[in-house]
């Protein structure tokens, strides 16, 4: 188990360069999905013929786009390889890349007039994707940050959510830190959950309660066993991950929900491109477009995903704040 102190400069270390997020490379949450995570929500469909929802072309927005993207007609994206359901997951032939990220991402080139192209990598080689022009964006939940706003560019299309997921009948709320105290919770390590809960632990420690027992694991179905057999009280990850594993498995309930960006601050998932790449205008008005003829909608009901919708897109909004170190 790490200690506390340990994990607070692991985790300044890993703000400053920009990649802690409410998802990130070494959560277990976001790990490859294994067999059992693709049991089907809720009749959601998980085979390669996904009848995608589409949307046409606006000659308007697609004026937006720089004019080598334009005539190149393709739009290359980035996203994890390592996503659980519903995020972006191969369907039942482990080949056909699905999920709400690919849903998306297809709907905003759809309304650019652009071909979709997606490259499923490792989650730092997204960010070195981008660095290097390989990637037009990154769609991948990824969190906007002060950090990251040095070098990227964001258009906000989802909101970014956390929950604590139990075992089904707890009865156990989670409201604050004081909910917590004693408790066993696992969590990913190097992930702003991660953050967020090692805070609260020490907050409950100043206030003269129990810290938090946080602990961790390699795989998802680990996090899951270890509910289920009742070593861990509790875990805290990416809200679409849980929402989707509490309709898939029917074992485990919700019982908190918070901003990824923690208190005061409502985190944003953004499409995100290498800054002054001329694209982010483009992306945002896309968005727009998709939120305000429905299709937008139709995604994320699909999904499950209808309580992160945004009302519109955000270029640049107020991120994560930096960590003092």
């Amino acid at each position: 188990m790490k200690t506390r102190r340990t994990v607070l400069a692991a985790l300044a270390s890993l703000t400053a360069l920009g990649v802690l997020t409410a998802c990130g490379s070494g959560d277990a949450a976001l790990d490859a999905a294994k067999p059992e995570a693709k049991k089907a929500a809720d009749g959601i469909n998980l085979s390669p013929e996904q009848n995608r929802v589409h949307t046409p072309k606006v000659d308007a927005l697609a004026a937006k786009l720089p004019e080598a993207v334009r005539k190149r007609g393709t739009l290359v994206l980035g996203v994890s390889a390592t996503s659980n359901p519903p995020l972006a997951f191969h369907a039942t032939d482990d080949k056909t890349l699905i999920g709400v990220e690919v849903d998306l991402a297809t709907l905003v080139a759809d309304a650019l007039g652009l071909k979709p192209e997606f490259n499923p990598v490792s989650w730092e080689n997204l960010f070195v994707g981008l660095d290097s022009g390989k990637y037009d964006a990154v769609f991948s939940n990824v969190t906007v940050t002060e950090e990251r706003k040095d070098k990227y560019d964001f258009a906000t299309y989802r909101l970014d959510d956390l929950a604590f997921e139990a075992k089904k009948g707890s009865g156990w709320t989670v409201k604050g830190p004081e909910d917590v105290a004693g408790k066993a919770i696992a969590v990913g390590s190097g992930t702003n959950q991660e953050k967020i809960l090692v805070e609260w632990s020490a907050e409950n420690e100043k206030a003269g309660r129990k810290p938090v027992d946080i602990k961790y694991y390699q795989n998802t179905s680990d996090y899951y066993l270890a509910l289920q057999s009742g070593r861990i009280d509790g875990y805290l990850g990416p809200n679409p991950v849980a929402a989707y594993h509490v309709l898939s498995a029917g074992q485990t309930e919700i019982v908190g929900k918070f901003s990824g960006a923690g208190a005061g601050l409502q985190g944003k998932i953004a499409a995100t491109t290498k800054k002054d790449s001329g694209l982010v205008a483009a992306y945002a008005a896309a968005i727009d477009h998709i939120v305000e003829n429905g299709t937008y909608a139709q995604v994320l009901k699909r999904w499950g995903l209808d309580s992160e919708a945004v009302t519109k897109s955000e270029i640049n909004p107020p991120g994560l704040p930096r960590t003092e170190n």
